[in-house]
């Protein structure tokens, strides 16, 4: 272990991979990618075949940093020889497949990505950080060395704790399509959950019903099946302008706000919602359909009975403060992803930031260290960022930032103001 990189880039989602992709041009950066999976593989158990993107091509790994990279969406489908399906189709919006080809094409070009390497410890020293990981193909371990770190470990699927230890073949909706065919067996499905996956699900089965003869069931503990808020100016929250807004508010007005506007980016696409509608209503032309929406309906509890094989569902009506059960053989929990910090940070975590809250206190320039300088955050930053922070389109933004604090100058221009409207008091009002 000779060489000391600029930096040593952790996990391999389309964030450090745009960061790869615009880093690449950069003859003074040199940066190593390390990925545990052995390839690109974005959310594999949810790419359906008619899902798509909830934001524009634009928002792809570079566009918005750079336009004219070789990276662009746009390239990917030029080399592919769909750019002109693609602009016939006229819709702004890709495939969710289509997406993930896209990515796994971008990091098929670059040299410094290091897939089965699967990080296991970082330790600092005074010249930086050394990264262990234990590469899978050989199970021997291997060193890397950087100044700084730009840490894209993602978020893992989360599990409420009602389901905590559940036995049987219940799944989170990360896994869907590999056991698509085994739920479409079974007598009953139930899926439990409110954002976009779990309307996807939902309208695959639905769908299906007619064929498999299965009860469908969707629980969620929200008042409704939330749309996503699209307007365009509430897409102008997604800018720079509001970052700094929401950046320099007191830590508990940024919680506050992270728990109200969790519609504005888990939402369900009201087309979606339409079609699931539609669905309904043809199916309802033939009878009453087998399926129930349970909404303001929160899981308490959950059990696995070995010898039916089956699930019984300990519910409450959130409203009517009542309790119910629901018996189901099939168990689908569309419950989303929550950060975990990764276990391999513990010998450096006195060097790391943490909030009131104990999460990360991910400085205006997306750091997490002490320093402010050596230790980045990609995503896991609502509580700091605002629903930028997993936005897509927001991603070469971050990164161009990244790349600032790395190299020390402004290589992509980094848009200031962008917004027609003002978040906070007007400058030079008076008070």
């Amino acid at each position: 272990m000779s060489t000391t990189h600029d930096f040593v880039a952790i996990g391999l989602g389309p964030y450090n991979l745009g960061l790869a992709c615009l880093a690449e041009p950069i003859a003074d950066l040199d940066g190593v990618f390390l990925e545990a999976r052995s390839e690109f593989d974005w959310h594999p158990g949810m790419l359906l075949e008619s899902s798509r993107l909830q934001t524009p091509f634009i928002a792809d790994l570079v566009s918005l940093a750079d336009p004219t990279s070789p990276y662009s969406f746009l390239n990917y489908l030029k080399e592919s020889g769909r750019l002109y399906p693609f602009y016939i189709r006229e819709s702004f919006y890709p495939l969710r497949r289509e997406y993930n080809d896209y990515c796994r094409w971008a990091a098929g070009k670059l040299p410094g990505l290091r897939f089965g390497h699967e990080v296991t410890s970082v330790r600092y020293d005074d010249d930086g950080y050394t990264v262990s990981a234990t590469v899978g193909a050989t199970g021997k371990t291997r060193e890397f060395r950087g100044r700084h770190l730009v840490l894209g470990t993602g978020t893992p699927p989360y599990l409420p704790a009602a389901c905590a230890g559940l036995g049987g073949d219940v799944i989170h909706n990360s896994r869907y399509l590999e056991h698509r065919d085994t739920l479409r067996a079974k007598d009953s499905i139930t899926i439990v959950g409110s954002g976009q996956s779990a309307a996807e699900i939902y309208h695959e089965l639905l769908t299906d019903l007619d064929n498999h003869h299965y009860q469908l069931n969707w629980v969620t503990r929200s008042p409704r099946f939330f749309p996503l808020e699209y307007t365009k100016l509430t897409l102008e929250m997604t800018s720079p302008d509001y970052v700094d807004y929401f950046h320099a508010l007191p830590e508990p007005t940024r919680y506050r706000l992270e728990s109200e506007q969790k519609g504005l980016f888990k939402g369900i696409n009201s087309d979606l919602i339409n079609d699931i509608f539609d669905l309904l209503y043809a199916h309802g032309l033939d009878g009453p359909v087998r399926t129930r929406l349970l909404t303001n309906t929160e899981l308490t509890d959950a059990r696995y009975d070995e010898s039916t094989g089956g699930y019984t569902l300990d519910l409450r009506h959130v409203e009517q403060e009542r309790d119910f059960t629901l018996d189901t053989d099939g168990l689908i929990l569309a419950t989303g992803y929550r950060y975990q910090v990764p276990d391999f940070l513990e010998p450096v975590r006195d060097r790391l930031r943490r909030d009131a809250h104990g999460r990360f206190d991910v400085a205006r320039n997306y750091t997490i260290d002490h320093a402010g300088r050596e230790v980045f955050l990609q995503n896991a930053g609502t509580h700091t960022h605002s629903i930028t922070s997993p936005d897509l389109g927001m991603g070469p933004y971050r990164n161009s930032w990244i790349i600032r604090e790395l190299t020390g100058r402004e290589h992509y221009p980094i848009e200031k103001r962008i917004a027609f409207q003002e978040f906070g008091v007007p400058a030079g009002a008076s008070s």
